[in-house]
């Protein structure tokens, strides 16, 4: 393993490709501990230590997406959440608008071009969610950190705080993508993960000071090795399943051209099992954070709802697992379309043996993409009910539990896989074993 890593910078190239991730990672953490204007950076660090604002579900879900920033009052408070909410509308809009799948079909230039429309979208997100962002950091209408009261009144202070949040975000892009062009890996899911890996010290550091206030410090530390174990199974399963394929046999029609004889080759088609990755935690979770937003316990003729939908109950818990499932098939089948496959696989000449070509393959391929879907979504279901139910069980805070499962571990794992995946390449391009045995590199040449 020692071996491995030290290949990584035995290659010149690779070497100033980790560095040059390694730093601009640092630029963000630095920035991340920027205040925002007017701010007090004393209060900000006092308020952090006593658990931050109270924030509820909708918070703690935009928080862990903006990279652990929005909590901060900091200059990077909306993270790269404008980017992603930009991304997620072009990733639908190119299924459905006929111009735009058509200019996604044109190759490199025409994802070029939506990248470039991706960007301009993200501008105006960003003034709006920053506008939004400072309702959330001032209840009240008064924000907890201000250094002066005059300051806060005044009339150029607010627009200047919702620019500054739009800067952060929109430098924040540009991170990113300096990272995925010049560096190793997806730069805006390496700042996610750096964000969500960034916290964890943070959890158990609730969870041990709540101990020591209750003296059951030795009970903790135990709960705490327990946790670790428990997140290395966890991590495990995440894997197993997210590498998880399965494999549909494809046959290619022989092809005789003078002397030559082209294709009757046999390959597979992968599908994963799960399809849609972390999109449908996103959504549900998203979802379900406005009734205990919108409803919350001060509107008293209504607070049932916030009640019913409140994390950890039973309703909420239903309403959680069906979304999920929902959105796993709304999901897929927007990214699978299974006739578009089968109209392409009778072209080039490919066909699946004992399957005949057209209707009765788009057929086959479809009702293999839903058993396979159902296995995606259950283990989806699994692991973002599994932190709710130690919470609940282990009398622990969320922040400690929250690593087990939903958005964060798979977010976690699903980066941690690309960012090997990408050395494995670099490192096999130069006949180096690879910076991991057994990864998709290997699997595959098995």
């Amino acid at each position: 393993m020692i071996q491995n890593v030290l290949n990584i910078f035995r290659i010149s190239e690779l070497r100033n490709k980790v560095l040059l991730t390694l730093g601009l990672l640092l630029v963000y953490r630095l920035g991340w501990h920027v205040p925002l204007p007017g701010l007090s950076m004393q209060r900000i660090l006092e308020l952090n230590a006593e658990g931050g604002i109270a924030g509820g579900q909708l918070i703690g879900l935009i928080n862990v997406l903006s990279a652990g920033g929005l909590l901060s009052y900091g200059l990077f408070s909306l993270g790269i959440m404008p980017y992603i909410s930009s991304s997620i509308i072009f990733s639908l809009l190119t299924k459905v608008v006929p111009a735009l799948e058509k200019l996604s079909k044109e190759g490199a230039s025409g994802q070029k071009k939506i990248n470039q429309y991706t960007r301009l979208v993200t501008v105006p997100i960003c003034l709006v969610q920053a506008i939004f962002v400072l309702k959330l950091l001032a209840p009240g209408g008064e924000l907890p950190t201000v250094v002066d009261r005059e300051v806060y009144n005044a009339i150029w202070f607010k627009p200047l705080v919702v620019l500054a949040l739009t800067a952060g975000g929109i430098f924040l892009m540009w991170l990113g993508e300096q990272i995925t062009e010049h560096g190793v890996g997806n730069g805006i899911s390496l700042l996610i993960m750096a964000g969500i890996v960034a916290r964890m010290p943070q959890g158990f550091m609730q969870m041990f000071a709540r101990a020591e206030a209750e003296g059951t410090v030795r009970g903790e530390i135990l709960k705490s090795i327990l946790l670790a174990i428990m997140y290395v199974f966890v991590v495990l399963v995440v894997v197993y399943i997210t590498k998880g394929q399965r494999r549909i046999p494809v046959q290619y029609a022989k092809l005789t051209r003078g002397r030559k004889v082209y294709g009757g080759q046999r390959h597979y088609m992968p599908i994963r099992v799960n399809q849609a990755s972390v999109m449908p935690v996103i959504f549900a979770s998203s979802l379900l954070a406005f009734p205990t937003f919108l409803f919350g316990p001060s509107a008293l003729d209504i607070s049932w709802i916030y009640e019913a939908f409140y994390r950890g109950g039973w309703v909420y818990s239903m309403f959680y697992i069906g979304l999920i499932f929902f959105f796993s098939f709304f999901w897929t089948a927007l990214m699978f379309n299974p006739a578009e496959m089968s109209k392409n696989m009778k072209e080039y000449g490919a066909f699946v043996p004992g399957i005949r070509p057209g209707r009765r393959t788009a057929y086959f391929l479809e009702k293999v993409m839903i058993r396979v879907t159902v296995a995606g979504a259950a283990f989806l279901a699994a692991i973002a009910l599994f932190p709710q139910l130690l919470t609940a069980t282990m009398n622990l805070p969320g922040m400690a539990t929250s690593f087990l499962g939903g958005t964060s571990v798979l977010i976690v794992v699903s980066v941690a896989l690309d960012l090997v995946d990408k050395l494995n390449s670099h490192l096999e391009m130069r006949n180096y074993e690879g910076f991991m045995k057994g990864g998709s590199g290997s699997m595959r040449r098995r």
